[in-house]
């Protein structure tokens, strides 16, 4: 089941306080369904499918893709149209999750493609550092099998900074995660049989190469595959 979560009617046309309420329609359909409820999500919608995986325990398997392992602030307009001042990307009960920032100092890179916003990230994790533990998301409360996906050259976010700290987090609670890595990779995950990403129209770069996106689409679906279930 795929759901529209922002930009919909009636919804918030950026990614900012979304409520995670949001998500338990399609959560409750699928688990009247079968008690195997499984969350997958890329980027922000990895953001998304951790922090309801700790809090859902219909849950039992989550993949996060290119993900985060913290809130950040909004990513475009909330309900009112306005941008700033920063917001949480994500609400709970009508209250806000704490987010990090970003920093307003950050200049972009002069290149000729498309805007590098890894470095914006890297760069305000520093900057409100005092604000990284709070906003982190609760890995360890996740008790579903979780796999984590990560690019080397993620020119979107850290991603593969984000996905060893969540290795890491669990870890220090004796949980165990499933991790799949490639240096080379960009942001994209590319499963198997997906056609190559056109980039006309791209607004942010995102790193990597075919080969390297393809290599580690392979290695994600041979994981997920078994995750899922998708084999039995």
């Amino acid at each position: 089941m795929s759901i529209r979560w922002f930009g919909g009617p009636g919804q918030s046309p950026g990614i900012c306080e979304i409520p995670l309420a949001t998500f338990q329609p399609a959560l409750q359909r699928l688990s009247e369904l079968h008690e195997h409820v499984a969350v997958v999500g890329t980027s922000k919608g990895a953001e998304a499918a951790l922090l309801l995986a700790g809090r859902d325990v219909r849950i039992r398997a989550v993949a996060a893709l290119s993900p985060s392992s913290v809130v950040w602030a909004n990513v475009g307009p909330g309900s009112d149209g306005a941008q700033q001042p920063y917001r949480s990307s994500w609400s709970e009960h009508g209250q806000p999750l704490p987010f990090v920032p970003y920093d307003d100092s950050w200049m972009l890179a002069d290149n000729d493609g498309p805007p590098v916003y890894r470095t914006l990230y890297e760069q305000s994790l520093v900057t409100f550092a005092a604000r990284t533990a709070e906003a982190a998301i609760p890995v360890e409360h996740i008790r579903a099998d979780l796999l984590v996906s990560a690019g080397g050259d993620d020119q979107l976010w850290p991603s593969d900074l984000f996905a060893e700290q969540i290795v890491q987090r669990r870890a220090a609670y004796q949980l165990s995660t499933r991790i799949v890595t490639h240096p080379g990779a960009g942001h994209r995950v590319r499963l198997p049989s997906e056609p190559e990403p056109s980039p006309a129209g791209t607004t942010r770069a995102h790193g990597g190469n075919a080969l390297a996106d393809t290599q580690q689409g392979k290695a994600v679906w041979e994981q997920l595959v078994d995750l899922l279930h998708l084999d039995s």
